[in-house]
């Protein structure tokens, strides 16, 4: 179980926000971090993993306090055991994939850990290279299994498949999924991408103005459920044409295009750049707004 409850006054666009976020994390659970840039998702990961100290706070991870300002406990990041993955994999470009796993490796550290993740991975092919010959999803793997060296309670990903391509992201996914359990880790994502959030999500903290709005499993948060449709998928809207009473609509997703016909009362309440959710029900499709 990991309590947070933390404070710290940031600089938003708007002007100053305050961080008030006061919450559990459930041991072994994969918890997505949701909302607009700018609203403290990167800020709680900084202050979780000891990079960043709030002004007030407290932070008990399984028992042990990493933070309490009131008592002048803060632990450093290294022994806060935890994994950090960025979405500018900050790899060592004069080391080879290998080489960059084993210098995460603590003083005396076995090096088995390094070979295990190489084959979890599957890092094989790849392990003599250097990152500036790997693709970027070959780069992120490595960037995944050198957080994984140090054995960490929590993982951290800060929008690390944000930058990649459709196909890659899911490969990714998958992945981090099978590290996950692999590991008995808990975890925590930051993405801005819904179906990336449903597939890979147990519950899901929606953050507004530096707070908590809401929490729950993401079906619900999205409201998915009262849809109970044959089947759903969500895309970004790239084109709306009117055509008498009727909307045809133009969705990307991932790398295709599907145009779904759309009633008057929907049509009227979208926009390009809308992030819908499409669902069938009784053979007719239901469109919903997400975002």
């Amino acid at each position: 179980m990991i309590e947070i409850a933390i404070h710290k006054k940031l600089k938003a666009a708007t002007g100053e926000m305050l961080l008030d976020i006061n919450t559990t994390i459930e041991q072994g659970s994969l918890v997505t971090l949701y909302g607009k840039s700018g609203v403290g998702k990167t800020t709680i990961l900084r202050i979780l993993s000891g990079l960043l100290k709030p002004e007030k706070g407290k932070i008990i991870v399984n028992g042990t306090t990493w933070l309490d300002t009131e008592k002048g406990i803060n632990l450093k990041p290294q022994k806060r055991k935890v994994g950090f993955v960025f979405q500018d994999y900050a790899l060592f470009p004069n080391m080879t994939v290998k080489e960059n796993l084993q210098y995460a490796l603590n003083k005396g550290e076995n090096s088995k850990i390094v070979d295990n993740l190489i084959q979890i991975i599957e890092l094989d092919e790849l392990q003599n290279r250097k990152p500036e010959t790997l693709s970027g999803g070959q780069k992120q793997r490595v960037a995944l299994a050198r957080a994984l060296v140090q054995k960490p309670s929590i993982l951290m990903l800060d929008e690390p498949l944000s930058a990649l391509d459709s196909e890659i992201r899911f490969k990714l996914q998958q992945y981090i999924i099978k590290v996950h359990k692999e590991f008995k880790l808990t975890t925590i994502l930051i993405s801005h991408d819904v179906s990336e959030i449903i597939r890979m999500s147990d519950t899901l903290f929606e953050i507004e103005h530096g707070k908590i709005i809401r929490r729950g499993k993401p079906n619900e948060v999205f409201k998915y459920k009262e849809l109970n449709a044959k089947f759903q998928f969500t895309g970004d809207l790239i084109e709306i044409e009117k055509q008498d009473f009727l909307y045809i609509l133009t969705i990307r997703i991932g790398k295709d295009l599907v145009k779904v016909v759309a009633d008057e009362s929907e049509g009227k309440m979208l926009t390009v750049g809308d992030k819908i959710l499409v669902a069938s029900k009784a053979f007719n499709p239901v469109i919903h707004k997400i975002s």
